[in-house]
């Protein structure tokens, strides 16, 4: 096992003496994250509000028993994921289940439509080109934004979490893993998926506007 960062042992050892400034430096460093990550697992901006909240509150309830067996973030991340999945279950049971998508990760068949490949399993139908960056094509990545998010709302949980956590906040293979307790094979797969599915929707969406 890695030793913990020393700004890592810095932060905790101040946190337990009740240091502001060092809490501070963590709210300002986490939060957005946080808040971006509980918002995979919950329905609404104010759930997630309300899961990062409960977050904070948990680090300092339980920074003395916290065992620097891993990184702070990720044990921090952790916190927040187990809040969020209790926070998002406990919704789901007011929305009708017509409503929720399906969370198949694990489903078989391929993300992208097969008529796309030819008999040799090449492509037929390539994927687009993003094109270069003029004036007109970033004032049509604005509106690719609003779609994107909702692409990935429509995603399985699991998927719609990797996916956050490595193209949206940058995180690493590894990190992901940690913080969600998955393996290397199960993170790359879910990744994959991901992505995969976006940028079929994301096609889509160019191809019908």
């Amino acid at each position: 096992m890695a030793e913990p960062p020393r700004d890592d042992q810095d932060l905790v050892t101040r946190l337990r003496q009740g240091d502001e400034a060092a809490f501070t430096t963590l709210i300002d460093r986490h939060s957005g994250a946080l808040r971006r990550l509980a918002r995979t697992f919950v329905s609404t901006d104010a759930a997630a509000d309300e899961v990062v909240q409960d977050t904070w509150v948990a680090v300092l309830d339980g920074i003395g028993g916290f065992e620097e067996r891993s990184s702070l973030k990720t044990w921090i991340f952790r916190i927040l994921v187990n809040r969020a999945k209790t926070k998002g279950v406990r919704d789901a049971r007011t929305v009708p289940m017509s409503s929720l998508g399906s969370d198949d990760e694990e489903a078989p068949e391929g993300v992208v439509d097969p008529s796309r490949f030819d008999d040799r399993g090449m492509w037929s139908a390539p994927p687009q080109r993003w094109e270069s960056e003029t004036p007109a094509k970033l004032l049509l990545r604005k509106e690719l934004v609003g779609e994107l998010e909702r692409a990935i709302a429509q995603l399985p949980e699991r998927q719609r979490s990797v996916v956050v956590m490595r193209d949206a906040l940058g995180w690493s293979s590894e990190e992901v893993c940690n913080v969600l307790e998955l393996n290397e094979t199960n993170q790359r797969v879910l990744l994959h998926r991901a992505r995969s599915r976006l940028r079929a929707m994301l096609e889509d969406y160019k191809a019908n506007r």
